[in-house]
């Protein structure tokens, strides 16, 4: 693989206290059509606890993937649902969306959970809110026993030299498609990304060979745990682990390449529409969870 940007998951806090590790690019855009990763990964329910009470979001969609205990979700389209291990949930929040996601009381081992920002072009960023969830996440393997599992999280995804598999959430932004891919130790995967013009993974467990084709060097050679790493689709992707294994999430999409003016849970084009939004939000215009 060649590594174009590397960035490392940085501590951070949010909602009612929650500790969280985050990437986030609202100026330069190196991630477009993405904006920014948050995962959640603590046994410490401390950490958690006090989860994401009622707050708005505009002009941008919510991805959220959970892998250990689970968050309830509510919004003001009168969604509610609790959001497990395995499960995905997408909301293109388009003209407003008020929501909250709280620790469920029945996850008593820990969280550990992504949620990931896709910026909207600006010619979608009023149009009405949207959600969906799933519980069915297609996945596919390669046939030995140091091989890897891809779950196609969001999008369409080929791998193993196997039969494309799509994910029931279709239509993100930007043609945004996530993955979940699991390598077991010692083992190896490739995949070809090169119909898309945007490439990155984040490693949330293990550690990645960094090989020859990576224009980044140290003393370990390897890629770690917590880093964001922007590649060249254009490139085969050849990944390699140790005997620690690795798991990442993949993302791919198209970029949007218009300017972005992000002030807290509102993503938009210009100054004005941000002042808008914390406006039309003051005022009672998203609506309320009942």
């Amino acid at each position: 693989m060649k590594v174009l940007s590397q960035f490392s998951a940085n501590p951070a806090m949010d909602g009612d206290g929650v500790n969280i590790r985050r990437v986030a690019d609202f100026i330069t855009t190196k991630f477009d059509p993405f904006l920014m990763m948050d995962e959640i990964k603590s046994d410490d329910k401390q950490d958690f606890i006090g989860g994401f009470p009622p707050h708005p979001h505009r002009g941008m969609e919510t991805f959220t993937y959970i892998r250990k205990g689970g968050f309830e979700h509510r919004d003001q389209m009168g969604n509610v649902k609790a959001i497990r291990a395995g499960d995905v949930q997408w909301m293109s929040t388009g003209y407003g969306v008020v929501h909250s996601e709280m620790p469920l009381a029945d996850a008593l081992d820990g969280l550990h959970g992504f949620q990931i920002w896709v910026n909207m072009p600006a010619k979608d960023k009023l149009r009405p809110a949207t959600y969906q969830d799933t519980a069915s996440i297609p996945s596919v393997e390669t046939s030995n026993d140091t091989g890897a599992t891809l779950k196609a999280l969001a999008g369409d995804w080929a791998f193993a030299g196997k039969s494309a598999i799509s994910s029931t959430i279709q239509g993100l932004s930007g043609e945004a498609a996530i993955a979940d891919l699991m390598i077991n130790a010692n083992g190896e995967a490739r995949l070809d990304l090169s119909k898309h013009e945007f490439a990155a993974l984040y490693i949330y467990q293990g550690g990645l060979s960094k090989g020859e084709a990576s224009q980044w060097s140290s003393a370990s050679n390897q890629h770690h745990e917590g880093e964001f790493l922007v590649l060249d689709s254009q490139m085969p992707l050849q990944l390699k682990v140790d005997e620690r294994g690795a798991g990442m999430l993949l993302f791919v999409g198209k970029p949007i390449r218009e300017k972005i003016v992000q002030m807290g849970p509102f993503v938009m084009n210009t100054q004005a529409e941000i002042q808008q939004a914390i406006r039309d939000y003051q005022e009672g215009r998203f609506g309320q969870i009942a």
